[in-house]
């Protein structure tokens, strides 16, 4: 490496020292040539820059093509999770608003045929044992019975609609918390 070094410097004084008499000796062909030289020198420089930049901006297009791509796929992966994961809670609600309407619908049912067989036992029964004034009495009896009774039925049903409205509170809840989920997921 000192040798090579050393050889440099050699060569570098001895141009710098024969330099100025070799310019005034050189012919001007050799000036031509150079110019030539230069110029061809730089027209190489610029189309080999040029092939560069296509080459890299054609990597750079063809990078942005393959992301696009898989953006597109991505997407449609995600809008097929969350068409399939909608079509779930929809049959979900469904079924539960389903289930519960049939199971109000019954119970009352249930409680006024009970009322009903109630009341027309109780009337047999009244227009049995007596007549005129005692029967006013126990028709009126009766009748405040039958208005207790419709108060009751009016606070169970109430407390059904309390309830029912509990159950869809939950399933609303559980849908927040399914679409949560899916949210994260994505």
């Amino acid at each position: 490496m000192k040798r090579t070094l050393l050889s440099a410097l050699t060569v570098l004084v001895a141009s710098a020292a024969i330099a100025p008499v070799a310019s005034a000796i050189e012919p001007a062909s050799f000036n031509i040539q150079s110019a030539r030289l230069e110029e061809l020198d730089s027209r190489t420089k610029n189309s080999v820059h040029k092939l560069r930049l296509d080459h890299l901006n054609t990597q750079t297009k063809a990078i942005e093509d393959i992301q696009a791509t898989r953006l597109d796929a991505l997407d449609a992966r995600t809008k097929a999770v969350e068409n399939i994961q909608e079509t779930r809670l929809d049959a979900l609600d469904a079924r539960t608003k389903n289930r519960v309407h049939k199971l109000r619908r019954e119970h009352l049912n249930n409680q006024n045929k009970a009322v009903d067989n109630i009341q027309a036992t109780r009337l047999d029964a009244l227009d049995a044992r007596t007549k005129n004034s005692v029967h006013k009495l126990r028709i009126e009896h009766l009748n405040n019975q039958t208005k207790a009774v419709d108060n009751i039925q009016a606070t169970r049903l109430d407390a059904l609609d309390a309830r029912t409205k509990a159950v869809d509170n939950i399933q609303e809840a559980r849908l927040d918390a399914l679409d949560a989920r899916t949210k994260s997921t994505r």
